[in-house]
């Protein structure tokens, strides 16, 4: 009987390199995050356009679902601007606790001003924690710019404990024709020439040009659910809402 088992892989990027962007994938880390860096300044705001100002409440109402509580430790990763971060402050109360982690500095500095409290450099594929240290971890809109997902997932499952819970928040392709021609149209041209106009930031656009091309080139969606079964998550499921709006959820086993 032929041998059906998926060999290890060293690393799986979200989706393959994007040559219009960079040229070797070793090029990869540093070109998104100098986009990231020069963008912090105009992100929220193109946010705001871009989510017709629902991004806070849905984001919100994600939490709600995935089974966020008062008292948790929280790690946010891939924070941005804190956004999602400051929510859950309110949301875990004065008894828990909230650290964001992202890899841009200053997306880092807008996030406390914002009025997160606890933050730290990092990345997900390397997180400065330790084992078993956290009960929920936040994955909002940067599943697509991670270098290696199995590596990602291995750390998440690590620092979680048992039992706890991992929600990842991403735009997805839409499935049927009509609604991905919308979607392209929006995010590859109208958002990234509205970004030029509102912020007068050639990066920011470009930012937004490169965010399109990684939804439209990632990996199907049900190779992100296997590759957090085999780093050990259980309960893996998607919903997916409007179409576009996807909530990963996945629990380390107790």
């Amino acid at each position: 009987m032929a041998n059906t088992q998926r060999p290890p892989e060293a690393q799986l990027p979200p989706h393959p390199p994007l040559h219009g962007h960079y040229e070797d994938p070793e090029q990869r880390q540093a070109y998104v995050s100098g986009l990231f860096d020069a963008s912090a300044g105009s992100y929220d705001r193109i946010n705001r356009w871009m989510s017709l100002g629902t991004g806070e409440r849905y984001r919100r109402q994600a939490l709600e679902r995935a089974g966020i509580a008062a008292g948790q430790r929280v790690l946010d990763i891939g924070c941005g601007t804190g956004v999602m971060a400051h929510q859950e402050q309110s949301m875990v109360g004065p008894l828990g606790s909230v650290l964001a982690i992202d890899p841009s500095l200053p997306m880092l500095r807008i996030a406390r001003g914002r009025g997160v409290g606890d933050l730290a450099a990092g990345r997900a594929e390397r997180i400065p924690l330790a084992d078993c240290s956290v009960d929920f971890i936040s994955f909002g809109h940067a599943l697509w710019h991670t270098a290696a997902l199995n590596q990602a997932f291995a750390e998440f499952h690590r620092v979680l404990r048992p039992g706890g819970i991992l929600l990842i928040l991403e735009i997805l392709p839409h499935a049927s024709p009509w609604g991905y021609r919308i979607m392209k149209l929006y995010l590859e041209h109208l958002v990234p020439f509205a970004t030029t106009l509102m912020t007068a930031n050639r990066k920011a656009a470009r930012l937004m040009s490169y965010y399109w091309e990684t939804l439209d080139q990632c990996l199907p969606l049900k190779r992100i659910l296997e590759a957090l079964r085999e780093q050990g998550f259980v309960d893996t499921e998607l919903r997916i809402r409007n179409g576009v709006f996807g909530d990963f959820r996945a629990v380390r086993p107790a």
